[in-house]
């Protein structure tokens, strides 16, 4: 395979312009056995892509990923994987033990694709089909970075890859939206594997040069803002909590954020009221901020805060309060820790020395993903790509294409980082 042979003459080349470890990731990439997994992936590539599409035809909003956790479970037990379960939260996990003389002492990497989509109960999963565009809600996010857990999967048994380490295999619940990492931080914090992962891999989205090793802080909240309601007409002049929760939108939405380090605000739900002629008794909305500083995060959280309360005293002051006020209700839904894990840490170094030998460039970034968990808890965390996952995700017109050679470079990278990660015989 002409690809393989460039890769280990190109890897060769390149060692003695890269920093001290790339020894390791020459090595992988020379090794017979990964040879032999990055080929698997190549021929196997029709059988990734008709996974793809029945695993994303397989709906998993948060909190409801059971069906798709259920399919997992079935294609990690016909990998060969042991332990093959489905754990308290949801997560489903499954084990390929490391071999050799100090095996039971090398640390447990984990590597989590999430089972969950941004989408509603109800919405159209069906995959459509132009060419090599594949569209469906769900495809890229995360739906891509599952079947090609399960492509690693194969690819290291097909080819008999032998590490040093063991590695957990974690098809993971609640990564989206209000779900809030629920299925890493249970794994993490409370699961039976807590006290052995040392190191975590996400594979979520990114392209063939992205390693996320920080981890973007976020503050989630859903206001109620509430009212005594009445008539539209019989009871017009008394204060609304539409009117209240649109005033704090507005003013949030002139909230000045620095560019560097990046912060973001958005209001993202919003619902309420019974009737068009009825003055709502309650409405809500939920808000999501996000920054790479917690101190700039807690600066637009402040004002945020401030925000809805200068709403809601702004309504009770305009408008009559004879049957009672606007109140305000303001929950914290999520709350991520951010943090990073540095570039001198084994397993970033690991992948950046991949991603050079592979001919990429390698570039450090910032996200909110699942491996916010594990670095706000001190455990080494990156999240990398597995291939071109797809465009415009969180979108119903979500797509990804399906090129080869678009797709199995990108997993072959990905495979080749966690053998590195764990070490190979």
């Amino acid at each position: 395979m002409n690809l393989i042979r460039s890769t280990v003459v190109l890897a060769a080349a390149v060692l003695a312009a890269v920093p001290a470890g790339a020894q390791d990731a020459s090595a992988v990439l020379q090794n017979a056995q990964v040879k032999a997994a990055f080929q698997h992936l190549d021929a196997n590539f029709d059988h990734f892509v008709n996974e793809l599409v029945a695993l994303t035809e397989i709906p998993a909003p948060s909190f409801k990923e059971t069906a798709r956790a259920r399919a997992m479970e079935v294609k990690f037990r016909e990998a060969g994987l042991k332990n093959v379960h489905i754990d308290a939260e949801g997560n489903v996990l499954g084990e390929r033990p490391g071999a050799g003389p100090n095996a039971g002492n090398a640390p447990m990497l984990a590597l989590a694709a999430h089972l969950d989509t941004v989408f509603p109960e109800g919405t159209d999963v069906h995959v459509r089909k132009e060419g090599t565009k594949y569209s469906a809600p769900g495809i890229g996010d995360d739906t891509h970075g599952l079947a090609s857990m399960l492509g690693i999967i194969r690819a290291l048994d097909a080819a008999h890859v032998s590490t040093r380490g063991e590695i957990l295999f974690v098809a993971d619940v609640g990564e989206e939206g209000l779900g809030n990492s629920r299925g890493i931080h249970f794994l993490l914090e409370k699961g039976e594997y807590r006290e052995k992962i040392k190191n975590f891999i996400s594979i979520d989205g990114g392209d063939d040069n992205s390693i996320t090793n920080g981890g973007v802080a976020s503050k989630r909240y859903r206001v109620t803002f509430k009212g005594p309601g009445g008539h539209s007409y019989g009871a017009f002049g008394l204060v609304n909590p539409a009117f209240a929760m649109g005033d704090a939108m507005a003013r949030f939405s002139h909230s000045d954020v620095p560019r560097s380090p990046k912060t973001t605000f958005n209001v993202g739900v919003v619902g309420g009221g019974t009737s068009v002629n009825s003055i709502p008794g309650s409405v809500w909305m939920e808000v999501d901020m996000r920054s790479e500083s917690p101190e700039e995060l807690a600066k637009i959280e402040k004002k945020f805060l401030l925000d809805i309360a200068d709403a809601v005293a702004a309504e009770n002051k305009a408008r009559s309060t004879r049957n009672g006020s606007i109140t305000l209700d303001a929950q914290l839904v999520g709350d991520r820790r951010g943090g990073q894990t540095a570039e001198s840490t084994a397993l970033v170094r690991a992948a950046m020395e991949v991603t050079r030998a592979l001919g990429g460039k390698p570039e450090l970034r910032y996200s909110s993903t699942d491996s916010n968990v594990p670095i706000g808890l001190g455990i080494p965390a990156i999240t990398i790509g597995a291939g071109r996952a797809g465009q415009r995700a969180h979108s119903p017109d979500e797509f990804a294409v399906m090129e080869k050679s678009a797709n199995v470079p990108g997993q072959q990278r990905a495979l080749a980082i966690v053998v590195a990660a764990v070490g190979i015989n």
